[in-house]
């Protein structure tokens, strides 16, 4: 048993449900511990005072902060090499950018080498669980299944399902989707810390029979995930009605039985009330991803009107239109998209999007996303010096919910002193 001391900060409870209540949401103690069994679960945290003294002590310090991993609800992990891509909008970016990139991954040395530098950068900048976009190639996609294992990493990874609108090289018929999605299915889904999302890109690179093939997947492994995108850009929800006669952009999945409390939809810029009722009844979430959404011009997010509907929201780096890594950024952006359409989120609201709301959005709230016995010990150390401007910053906070302000708005990669997962540290 290891007993970490430090200042101590967890979300336990969503502040968009608790608005008069909001410190029944958190805990936070100024010199705390977390206490970590040999079953790499949290047995204790809490107040130094209660510590237990039987277990080996790491004294952290004053200026360390302990807290959740965060939590990034969808990335590609191919698209790490071309991050920063100057210019276009979604479908222009895809064709100029996006889909030259993952060719190169039919090449399994060169799967593994990014493989490698993706987790590097997840792990550096505190990201301790994901939702993962990998190719179309099932061997790239095992690579990076195997690198997110021997890291010891938390991981929820898919292979690309693609046939029309897209590359020939890129494309494959939607028997042969099936075929090599079941083969990575069954060896990777359950397996330790990892799971499987059943992953067709978007609606536009999909026929009805590569749609029909996912859900067949989704029928058969009820309890795989669904990870695809929907209503990013007005250009794209057009696109979607003219190749499917159907009311609504999310009905299109939901006629394949591509909706339920397992399936991840990213962005939802552009969702009509209809959809954001159905996406409630189905359990649908959303991962909202300010940073990309910034980038490619896609819109701005209305995250009070989708809680709201009562649909599940996350956040997401979505790299590589998404420009970095850290969920630091993602909260800022998170919290300035807001902030233009007169809205102002909390530290807290951020921090617990970031960490225990992604987590609830990937339906892992039970094992992580906040520091509570007989939870994962899943947790960074942060640095609160870890560079002169945020030594300042946090030496002059007045509350909590200040010290976490200035983490979001001044913190970087540079912060993130160290990373456990499970009780095992991996950074």
């Amino acid at each position: 048993m290891r007993v970490y001391r430090a200042r101590v900060f967890t979300p336990i409870a969503d502040p968009f449900a608790a608005r008069d209540d909001v410190a029944s949401t958190y805990r936070s103690w100024d010199d705390g511990f977390v206490c970590v069994g040999d079953d790499g679960r949290f047995a204790a945290v809490g107040d130094w005072s209660d510590a237990p003294r039987d277990g080996e002590v790491v004294e952290l310090g004053p200026h360390a902060l302990i807290t959740p991993g965060f939590v990034d609800t969808h990335l590609h992990a191919p698209q790490l090499e071309m991050i920063g891509s100057y210019g276009g909008k979604l479908l222009e970016w895809l064709n100029t950018y996006t889909f030259p990139t993952e060719a190169k991954f039919a090449d399994p040395k060169h799967a593994e080498r990014v493989a490698r530098a993706f987790f590097d950068e997840l792990l550096r900048n505190g990201t301790l669980t994901a939702l993962i976009f990998s190719t179309i190639h099932t061997e790239a996609t095992d690579i990076f299944f195997a690198e997110a294992e021997r890291r010891g990493f938390r991981g929820i990874i898919g292979k690309t399902m693609m046939d029309r609108n897209a590359p020939e090289y890129l494309l494959e018929n939607a028997r042969d989707a099936y075929d090599n999605s079941r083969a990575l299915l069954t060896k990777w889904h359950n397996r330790g810390l990892l799971r499987y999302a059943i992953t067709p890109r978007f609606a536009p690179t999909s026929t009805p029979e590569l749609l029909e093939a996912a859900g067949a997947l989704k029928r058969e492994f009820p309890d795989a995930y669904v990870h695809t995108h929907i209503s990013e850009n007005p250009h794209e929800v057009q696109w979607v009605h003219q190749l499917f006669p159907v009311a609504e952009y999310a009905d299109v999945y939901d006629r394949y039985g591509l909706l339920d409390q397992r399936s991840v939809l990213a962005h939802g810029v552009w969702l009509t009330d209809e959809e954001l009722d159905l996406l409630a009844a189905r359990g649908s979430r959303i991962a909202h991803c300010p940073n990309s959404n910034l980038f490619l011009g896609s819109g701005l997010f209305k995250l009070h009107h989708v809680l709201d509907a009562n649909v599940v929201v996350g956040l997401g780096t979505d790299i590589g239109a998404g420009t970095t890594p850290s969920m630091f950024t993602v909260m800022n952006d998170a919290y300035k998209v807001q902030q233009v359409q007169n809205v102002s989120l909390t530290p807290f609201e951020l921090w617990y999007l970031g960490t225990l709301g992604g987590a609830k959005a990937l339906s892992l709230d039970d094992e992580t996303g906040s520091l509570e016995p007989g939870k994962s010990a899943d947790f960074l150390v942060l640095d609160l010096r870890a560079r002169p401007l945020l030594a300042m910053r946090t030496a002059n906070a007045t509350s909590v919910e200040d010290l976490l302000a200035a983490l979001i708005f001044v913190g970087d990669d540079r912060a993130v002193r160290a990373a456990t997962i499970a009780g095992r540290q991996v950074l």
